[in-house]
């Protein structure tokens, strides 16, 4: 094959550091960016936080309705004064599609691994340790004079109980297990179940709804009002129950309005999850990263200040830096230096990003801040990305994982943005504001007839919004509300 030399035109798009690294900062979160902030101070020897009694603007600053972040241009303008000879040797951009890595030392090496006894103690994590289901009941186990057979029965069924106090398998399947230990009769594990069933919480070891209900009333002293009656209810008419046919119920047992009335309010008293009660899942916090609040009638958007340490540039290290000076020590705090300005200025434009798109967002869902959800309007990310001229990925990033602090509440900014639905003359609702008056006509409607999908779709209609049913069954689905059989109550 000839060997040959062509010249090709093409468009190619390629990131610089500085780009890269500030559409990292832009899509973390609030913990993590302080994470990273926290990061690059360990790392970078000319960066450092600000102290309290320090005069000097720190960096980033956190009120933006005030000429926003002009303390950062402050800061750096302080740093380079009487350092204009170094200043000319550091390039303002580096070579497109370059690591950090290839082209400065590492800035500090990785702190050593403390032993034992260098820990510190955690004072955050001490009593948080709470018991789970399983630990309270081998706790209540143990209190019981069992046999080491019924007691090898009795661990087993435990493991096969679910955090909700449910039995995972059958009985038959567990019997399968624990004959493999000896010689054990499949009654004897039906009684060690019955053993387990009278332990806390009540109605644990149920295998479902049904049964853990049962369970339940049992245990209820035997003059307890309407106990027979929800027991009927729980055992013979548990289908018609289920469905809200009541008519049926009474005309079926014999039964007057009260009396049913009575025994469904006992029902509802009982726990249909007794085992949650040990069940914490891990709470996560969200920390707004705009505040938004009406003054002299008009609504102001600021950032929020304790989102980020206030950092700034170390000034005794800078002014160590030489022009002339090649030695590993100047390149050193040199390469430093320039990397500590580029992070403070990619802080900077996320400050920026964030609150000019929380800023069109508030312009846009002002009806929102005022009325609540109903007045909520259609929103994409093509409408702002357009208004800021900025691309739809870059919106993507800045509304991710980031929270607005509201009168209403906290939400995240990509809750503002909603799809549209279009009426036959062109005007257009947003999904979340047909879902609040959907909210609201379920919340109004009478119990003993509740609204049918059909029905909603009618009176949406004559709102001016214009439907389908299987869209009214879709947002029903997604506020978690029943269907109208369900919904059927007895006043």
């Amino acid at each position: 094959m000839k060997q040959s030399l062509q010249l090709k035109l093409g468009q190619q798009l390629t990131m610089t550091p500085q780009l890269q690294q500030a559409i990292k900062l832009l899509q973390l979160s609030t913990l993590d960016l302080q994470l990273e902030i926290q990061q690059a101070i360990e790392s970078n020897p000319l960066l450092e936080l600000e102290e309290e009694f320090a005069d000097d603007a720190a960096i980033p600053d956190a009120r933006s309705g005030e000429g926003p972040m002009d303390n950062l241009e402050h800061t750096a303008a302080e740093t380079s004064s009487g350092q204009e000879d170094w200043d000319q040797s550091i390039p303002d951009e580096l070579p497109v599609d370059t690591q950090w890595d290839d082209l400065l030392p590492s800035s500090s090496s990785p702190p050593p691994t403390p032993n034992n006894d260098e820990l510190e103690f955690d004072y955050a994590q001490q009593g948080t340790a709470e018991t789970t289901l399983q630990e309270h009941l081998l706790w209540q186990l143990n209190l019981m004079h069992w046999s080491e057979i019924d007691r090898m029965i009795a661990v087993t069924i435990i493991d096969y109980t679910d955090e909700n106090g449910r039995l995972t398998a059958d009985l038959e399947e567990i019997y399968e297990v624990v004959a493999d230990e000896g010689d054990i009769d499949f009654e004897e594990v039906v009684a060690v179940l019955h053993g387990l069933q009278q332990l806390e919480p009540t109605g644990v070891f149920a295998k479902d709804l049904q049964e853990c209900l049962q369970l339940q009333l049992r245990q209820l002293p035997p003059d307890t009002p309407n106990r027979d009656t929800a027991n009927l209810l729980l055992t013979r008419y548990i289908s018609q129950f289920g469905a809200g046919d009541y008519k049926q119920i009474m005309r079926r047992a014999r039964l007057s309005e009260d009396e049913l009335k009575a025994a469904i309010g006992l029902i509802q008293t009982l726990d249909p999850n007794p085992g949650h009660t040990f069940f914490s899942a891990s709470t996560e916090y969200a920390i707004p990263d705009v505040f938004v609040s009406k003054k002299h009638h008009r609504w102001v958007v600021e950032l929020n200040p304790d989102i980020a340490p206030k950092l700034r540039i170390n000034d005794t290290y800078a002014s160590m830096i030489q022009r002339a000076d090649n030695s590993d020590q100047n390149t050193y705090l040199r390469d430093n230096l320039q990397e500590a300005r580029w992070f403070l200025k990619s802080l900077l434009s996320r400050n920026e990003t964030l609150m000019k798109v929380a800023t069109k967002i508030v312009e846009h869902q002002r009806g929102f801040l005022e009325e609540g959800e109903i007045a909520m309007r259609p929103l994409i990310l093509s409408e702002i990305a357009a208004q800021v001229e900025m691309h739809e990925s870059t919106i993507s990033r800045a509304t991710t994982n980031k929270y607005m602090h509201t009168p209403r509440g906290v939400f995240e900014l990509k809750y503002f943005f909603s799809s549209h639905v279009r009426n036959d003359d062109g005007s257009e609702h947003s999904s979340t504001a047909i879902q609040a008056i959907i909210k609201r006509l379920v919340s109004e409607e009478s119990p003993r007839k509740p609204l049918s999908d059909s029905k909603i779709v009618t009176l949406l209609t004559s709102e001016g919004i214009t439907v389908a049913r299987r869209t009214v069954a879709k947002y029903r689905d997604i506020l978690h509300i029943p269907p109208s059989n369900e919904r059927k109550r007895l006043v």
